[in-house]
């Protein structure tokens, strides 16, 4: 951490400063493979540690409630200019807390309680909030699903087509949390007109390979794009909503005031910064290193007789299937982070294994990529991945993979 900010804290709460440290270590020596985390710059940790920390701005630029707010104010329409910029967008509202209530926020502006919605089904990829059960957007709306084909494993057009005809939804949610294939805007935006549904992608994972033009974007054709600004983006935690000028003020009415009070400011300063970095050439090259280094990984990991669902990848995001293996995947992550490399247990599309223990692992790319790690360190860390699995209960040679593991990051430091 910053100097300064370490010498405070470690004299006010040595114990909390300690974990941080330790947290810092973990990261230095550990392969992070987990597809929604990355490495922010230190401008953006900067940016997150300032006195905008201390600032209370209930309201937008130029309508604020409290005084004192000219910085801010600054701060504020400067994100939103960058962002509306970097994805091409009418408006971009840039004070949603995270993905989840920027996705709240979507449902409140274009939506009433009990309409129909039709998103990816979380076994297929989805996320919580596009229509799943145990979420507000389940719960509260007319919920339904398409998922992918059973034997490619990919979205199929055709069948999300004749479920939209059959449930008229108002609302069509595109994007996803574990999905490897690239996403054809076009094609839901074409379906959402045939129903006269609203079309709302959420680009959480793939918005940083948007941005560096590494992934389609479908700012034209959606209504509505939310996303995080972190993950692929390498931002801050936070959240986004662009749109159309059309539904900019009932979005920025959902936002504030109807589900949140003060935006975190020192967040979207942040975010700012993040939006100017994703603006650069050596962003764009860091974008397309994202999918070569998963296309890598994942060439790799197939000779090494892992099998990947729908047979590779287009963006940062793997799903291992390790069915095959007959191995769970809560087991193999458990066993991987002995190793040193950090993933997820994730399901697979018609997964027999339950959610908390499913027949998957998730990989992502973004944060060994950010490290400078490029496509033949793709290839060593397919062979740590083989190592692992085929030492699941090997303690003693688990610690010794972890040692090689760390040796090899030692070549990589912390951005």
């Amino acid at each position: 951490m910053p100097d300064q900010l370490g010498t405070a804290l470690r004299q006010t709460d040595p114990e909390i400063f300690e974990h941080l440290e330790s947290e810092d270590r973990r990261q230095g020596r550990t392969i992070r493979l987990i597809a929604s985390e990355n490495y922010a710059s230190r401008a953006v940790r900067q940016a997150t540690a300032s006195r905008l920390t201390n600032k209370y701005s209930e309201g937008y630029p130029g309508r604020r409630y409290y005084q004192g707010q000219q910085e801010t104010d600054a701060v504020e329409n400067i994100a939103r200019d960058r962002a509306c910029a970097l994805f091409g967008a009418d408006h971009a509202n840039v004070q949603p807390y995270s993905g989840s209530p920027a996705n709240l926020a979507v449902y409140y502006a274009l939506l009433e309680l009990g309409d129909s919605v039709l998103g990816m089904g979380l076994p297929f990829g989805g996320h919580l909030t596009h229509g799943w059960k145990v979420s507000f957007s389940g719960r509260f709306y007319d919920a339904h699903h398409y998922g992918v084909s059973r034997d490619a494993e990919v979205i199929d057009y055709d069948e999300v087509r004749r479920i939209a005809k059959e449930v008229e939804p108002k609302m069509i949610i595109c994007g996803a949390s574990a999905y490897p294939r690239t996403i054809d805007f076009d094609a839901f935006a074409d379906i959402a007109e045939e129903v006269g549904a609203y079309l709302v992608a959420d680009i959480a994972h793939i918005a940083g390979l948007v941005a560096g033009g590494a992934h389609p974007s479908p700012v034209e054709r959606a209504d509505v794009v939310t996303t995080t600004t972190h993950k692929t983006l390498r931002g801050p935690r936070g959240g986004m909503i662009l749109c159309k000028e059309e539904h900019a003020r009932a979005i920025d009415r959902a936002v504030f005031p109807a589900l949140q009070g003060g935006p975190h400011m020192n967040a979207i300063a942040a975010a700012a910064v993040a939006f100017g970095e994703a603006d650069t050439d050596e962003f764009k090259a860091y974008a397309q290193q994202v999918v070569t280094n998963a296309r890598i990984l994942g060439q790799a990991m197939e000779e090494a007789g892992l099998r990947l669902v729908s047979g590779g990848t287009d963006n940062h995001l793997l799903l291992v299937d390790l069915t095959p293996r007959d191995i769970g995947g809560r087991d193999a992550a458990i066993a991987l982070e002995k190793a040193g490399i950090i993933v997820n247990a994730n399901s697979i599309p018609f997964d027999q294994r339950k959610p908390f223990d499913p027949s998957g692992i998730r990989l992502g790319t973004a944060a060994v990529t950010t490290r400078g790690m490029d496509g033949e360190d793709m290839k060593q860390i397919a062979q740590f991945i083989g190592q692992t699995l085929d030492h699941l209960d090997d303690d003693d040679q688990l610690g010794r993979i972890a040692s090689d593991v760390e040796e090899f990051c030692s070549a990589f430091p912390l951005p």
